[in-house]
């Protein structure tokens, strides 16, 4: 076995998705649209087939970005099999099994949850009450209901168009442990939904001045077959997930935990991890801020600007890879932050695989995200997954 690291730009989707009207997301196209806004400097990225990715993907040149280089790896974008456009969804089809049962989501409407639901959340975790009770924008309903949650002592509880049940609570007041437990609570509660995640949103700070912390936690449904990361660790290998990884898949076998917040730092554990000592490592990183910060805040700028950054730290993680490792470059799904509303965007997502002595290739459109998780199999000396087609033969020398 070798050493694998995937690199997850959550949310930069590519267009294209052939199924993006069942969603209301039809001409959705989170890359393209950030370079319409204005041009990016993003080289490395462009030198490893990102533009080509692109372009394949929507049939369009990428606009306002540096006149072509020589691509030096391996590019081509995928489509999405599961039935939805989440996280959960898109990284456990990268790692193999595509989430093909519908998941459970709560209506549009004020109440959204259950009543059902919500009073055996109260008794079970010793609540006063709720606030919320309706989708809603995570920053929004914090900046609204802060105030009323301080002197209540009520948990703000929302949801959005993914399968989520979310709890926001002030770290201070309500307490960040007693926030995990009643999200632990609310997770025993809501299997009977199918909802896919629990998620604590700790906030602090004062009226008029709200802020989301680092603390996030996610309360995950299990993968419902064993991913790439189960039978990787069977075989012996080490899993390394670096930042919110471990709560996606819901700890089954994702190894050792590496917590980071923000980019930044999920790029400083990524280095750190690229030049461990392990030759038998398959790693995942999940760089939650092109999502969180700027997609779902439909933050053009900030986008633009954190894909920049992206691109400058590349050069130190290629300088990490020994001959004999496999990087890929993907995304779990879109958020265009053009988009209307604030929720996921149903997308194509890129797929960029390089490493020393592996030689640049066309990937074409992949069926499946689980191309990834097969490509992968195979560079580690697994058996085939039961999903997915290897590209593996076209990338090496």
């Amino acid at each position: 076995m070798s050493r694998a690291f995937v690199l997850v730009m959550d949310s930069l989707g590519l267009g294209g998705a052939p199924d993006a009207a069942n969603f209301g997301d039809e001409g959705a196209d989170t890359l393209r649209h950030i370079a319409e806004a204005r041009a990016l400097e993003i080289p490395n990225l462009l030198r490893l087939g990102l533009g080509a990715a692109a372009q394949l993907s929507s049939g369009e040149p990428l606009p306002n970005v540096a006149p072509s280089v020589p691509i030096t790896g391996a590019h081509g974008a995928a489509r999405e099999k599961s039935l939805a456009k989440d996280t959960p969804s898109g990284h456990w089809e990268m790692a193999g099994v595509p989430v093909m049962s519908e998941w459970g989501y709560f209506p549009r409407q004020e109440p959204c949850f259950p009543v059902a639901l919500t009073d055996a959340l109260i008794a079970a975790a010793g609540l006063p009450g709720l606030l919320g009770n309706r989708h809603a924008s995570g920053t929004e309903i914090i900046a609204e209901l802060g105030d009323t949650h301080l002197a209540s002592g009520k948990p703000i509880v929302y949801s959005s168009a993914d399968s989520v049940f979310q709890i926001a609570a002030h770290e201070g007041s309500f307490g960040l442990e007693r926030l995990y437990e009643v999200c632990a609570t609310a997770r025993r509660l809501v299997d009977e939904y199918n909802v896919g995640r629990v998620i604590a949103r700790p906030f602090a700070g004062s009226t008029g001045c709200y802020m989301r912390t680092g603390n996030r936690r996610d309360y995950s449904l299990p993968p419902p077959a064993p991913t790439l990361l189960e039978r990787f660790t069977e075989a012996g290998g080490t899993v390394a997930s670096i930042g919110k990884i471990g709560d996606i898949f819901a700890h089954r076998s994702t190894g050792r935990i590496v917590k980071a917040n923000g980019n930044s730092e999920l790029w400083q554990k990524t280095l750190e991890v690229a030049g461990g000592a392990e030759d038998e490592l398959l790693a995942l990183t999940n760089f939650v801020d092109f999502d969180m910060l700027y997609g779902h805040r439909r933050d053009v700028a900030g986008y633009a600007q954190a894909l920049e950054a992206f691109d400058r730290a590349l050069n130190g993680f290629e300088a990490c890879l020994r001959p004999g490792d496999l990087a890929i470059i993907t995304a779990d799904h879109g958020c265009d932050p053009t988009w209307r509303g604030t929720d996921h965007t149903r997308e194509n997502v890129p797929v960029l695989a390089f490493g020393p002595g592996l030689r640049p290739a066309a990937l074409g459109v992949r069926d499946s995200f689980a191309d990834i998780g097969q490509t992968l199999a195979g560079h580690l000396g697994l058996a085939e997954l039961a999903h997915g087609r290897s590209f593996l033969s076209e990338i090496e020398t």
